[in-house]
């Protein structure tokens, strides 16, 4: 038998040569890395390395780290009194540190201080009064002593109520020389435009104030602006000289009677505003008085505001109003139950629940659907609260279950004017509004109602509303050049 010492097997007939063993691997190198990451490998020798190597560096940069001892060198010689003057008033420095560029230059020896400064004989200056300041607080602003200031009040108020008094008012005050300097000045006089028409004027004499007032003519003769449509009616309006607010009013008016976009380009508008000039130059612009359009295809427009029952509205030249009385809605919440038949909540037994309750916080505000007159406001038994709406034709509205009421029996209310807040008041299972229709005193369905009528004139009122329409359309057109300039241009495609 053969031995061997070597586990491969010998190469003979049938059998397979093993393969040679790898080369081993070169031997591995090792970086000796200055920088090390302190913030991984905690505790381990490289660590201790790294932080080693971070204190010797931090001490070798405090040790070698200069000192803050100043370093000797020469200096300049101190300039004389004489030079630094001449020096000062020569160079160009900040004024802050005593330069006199641009003022006056240093003085000389010959000129003596006083011992006391001379104070100005007046001093003028202009206040204005702000939005909800008080005209006392403005005069004190100015220097004006509080007595005075009161003194001054009193006169002005005898000619025009101070609260009357715009704000942005300019007040002209002249302050004249006082005593000692321990006391404010006295009021010398006063100016300023306490109305539109009336200018106040104040002098002293003596020791009192005298008020003088100086009337301004002022030309109330309306402003009518007349143009195209063109491609816009607001921008035509506003290029023909109207105000912001005043197309905004004229563009609303015209839409309870029309469709805005209905209207064509070479439709005209008519605007009349309230308008008023002074003698003075000013001039102001108030409400609009009357809003035409002229149709090229279709129904012309003239309405003119006209005050009807304690309210100013829209009438056609016929002397018809606007249509109103739509019903609005009493709160924004939901219908949680509604008109008809249904099982009672508290009682328990199914009966007619004749309105519809609306789902709402508590402490809502309750709005009065339409116009009307408050037939009643107090305590109804089950209903809790209750306020109820007399309303033209023999409807009644009615509002219950509130929390406060601020509607009072035989007032007069307006569509969507407060009228009272939500609450659980009475028969209740939580804050809501419970609201009714009566026609007749017979209830009916309010989701299905939704009355229209129309204002009519008649009598003097007519005579009075067609003597005013002549007058306004009489009025000729203000801007009338600037008008056809803004509307005869084309449509933009």
């Amino acid at each position: 038998m053969l031995a061997f010492d070597s586990p491969v097997r010998p190469r003979g007939f049938g059998s397979r040569s093993a393969p040679p063993p790898p080369p081993p691997p070169p031997p591995r190198r090792r970086d000796f890395d200055l920088v090390v990451d302190l913030g991984s490998r905690i505790g381990s020798r490289t660590w201790f390395r790294g932080v080693f190597t971070c204190t010797a560096l931090c001490g070798a940069a405090v040790w070698l780290a200069p000192g803050f001892d100043p370093i000797p060198a020469a200096s300049a010689r101190p300039l004389s009194d004489a030079q630094f003057k001449e020096a000062r008033s020569l160079a160009i420095s900040p004024l802050a540190l005593g330069a006199d560029t641009g003022r006056r230059m240093a003085p000389t020896d010959a000129v003596e201080p006083l011992l006391d400064r001379p104070e100005r004989p007046t001093v003028e200056m202009v206040a204005t009064l702000g939005k909800g300041d008080g005209f006392v607080r403005a005069l004190e602003r100015a220097g004006v002593a509080p007595r005075e200031a009161d003194e001054v009040a009193k006169l002005v108020a005898a000619a025009v109520p101070l609260d009357q008094i715009k704000a942005g008012t300019t007040m002209n005050i002249t302050l004249g020389k006082r005593a000692n300097r321990t006391v404010a000045r006295p009021l010398s006089a006063l100016s300023l435009r306490a109305r539109f028409d009336l200018k106040l004027s104040l002098k002293r004499n003596g020791n009192k104030l005298a008020l003088a007032r100086t009337p301004i003519s002022v030309d109330s003769t309306p402003l009518r602006i007349q143009g195209h449509v063109g491609s816009s009616l607001y921008r035509s309006a506003r290029a023909a000289g109207a105000p912001a607010k005043a197309v905004e009013s004229y563009i609303r008016a015209l839409a309870g009677q029309t469709n805005i976009s209905d209207l064509a380009s070479d439709d005209r508008f008519d605007i009349i505003l309230e308008h008023r000039r002074a003698a003075t130059g000013e001039a102001e612009t108030g409400r609009l008085l009357y809003a035409g359009l002229d149709r090229g295809s279709g129904k012309d427009l003239k309405l003119m505001q006209w005050e009807q029952g304690g309210r100013s509205e829209w009438f056609e030249a016929s002397g018809v109003g606007r249509e109103s009385g739509a019903l609005q809605r009493p709160v924004p919440g939901n219908v949680s139950s509604n008109f008809g038949m249904r099982r009672h909540p508290i009682l328990g037994y199914s009966r007619m629940h004749k309105g519809l309750d609306f789902r709402a916080g508590y402490g809502t505000p309750i709005l009065a659907a339409t116009d009307g007159r408050v037939a009643a406001a107090g305590w109804a038994g089950g209903y809790g609260n209750q306020v109820r709406i007399a309303h033209p034709g023999g409807l009644v509205t009615s509002y219950s279950h509130m929390s406060r009421i601020l509607a009072r029996a035989g007032s007069q209310i307006r569509q969507g004017q407060v009228i009272g807040y939500v609450g659980s008041t009475g028969l209740s299972t939580g804050p809501h509004l419970h609201y009714e229709l009566l026609k007749n005193g017979v209830p009916i369905n309010p989701a299905g109602v939704k009355f229209v009528s129309r204002a009519q004139l008649d009598g003097k009122s007519l005579a009075a509303f067609h003597s005013r329409l002549r007058t306004l359309l009489a009025v000729k057109p203000g801007a009338s050049r600037m008008a056809e300039a803004a509307g005869r241009k084309k449509p933009r495609a």
